[in-house]
Formats: C-alpha cells, sequence, structure tokens
C-alpha cells in the first residue's frame, strides 16, 4: 500500500512539473502577443488569457506545495484580471475609462 502511494506521489509531481513547465511557455507566447499584436483588442485578449495563466500557475504551484496559502492569490489575481478586463474594455470603446460629466 505504501509502494503505491509513493508511485502516485511520484506521477503527481512530475504531471504537475509538466504542467507548469507548459504554462510557462504558453505565458512567453502570450508575452510575444501583447508585445506584437496586430490590434489592440488581441493585445487585450492576451492579457486576460495571460492573467488565466497565471491563476493556473499559481494553482499549480500549490499543488507542488502541497499547501493551501496560496488559494488567496488565485482569487487576488482573479478579482484584478475582472477589474483589469472591465477597464480595458471600456478604454477601447469609448477612449476613457472614467467618464467627467461636466456641467
Amino acid at each position: 500500500m505504501e509502494n503505491a502511494l509513493n508511485v502516485t506521489r511520484t506521477i503527481m509531481e512530475i504531471s504537475t512539473q509538466v504542467a507548469i513547465a507548459g504554462v510557462g511557455i504558453s505565458i512567453f507566447m502570450l508575452l510575444y502577443r501583447v508585445i506584437k499584436g496586430p490590434t489592440n483588442p488581441d493585445r487585450a485578449v492576451a492579457l486576460d488569457v495571460m492573467g488565466i495563466t497565471l491563476m493556473a500557475l499559481a494553482g499549480l504551484v500549490t499543488i507542488l506545495l502541497v499547501t493551501t496559502k496560496l488559494n488567496d492569490v488565485v482569487l487576488l489575481i482573479g478579482i484584478l484580471l475582472f477589474i483589469g478586463t472591465i477597464a480595458l474594455a471600456k478604454f477601447i470603446e469609448k477612449g476613457v475609462i472614467i467618464e467627467r460629466d461636466n456641467h
């Protein structure tokens, strides 16, 4: 029984490390799209997906370290990502984030 547990732990560590490598590669590819993107909406989508991959990376590190301390980080990234996406979409649509109502 202990041997099966060790095998399972080894498989879990290897698969988590492979997933971290894949997420790292995708972050660099998204960074290229953010910098070189042909249009502003392409850059906005790439930034949004980059935030989601950062959440995935924090989740994978949490699994690898066998802790729950990084769950708050995942939630914080999600909240900031949502606010940033809304602000960026409003800026692309209207040209300003905060509308001034001057009478």
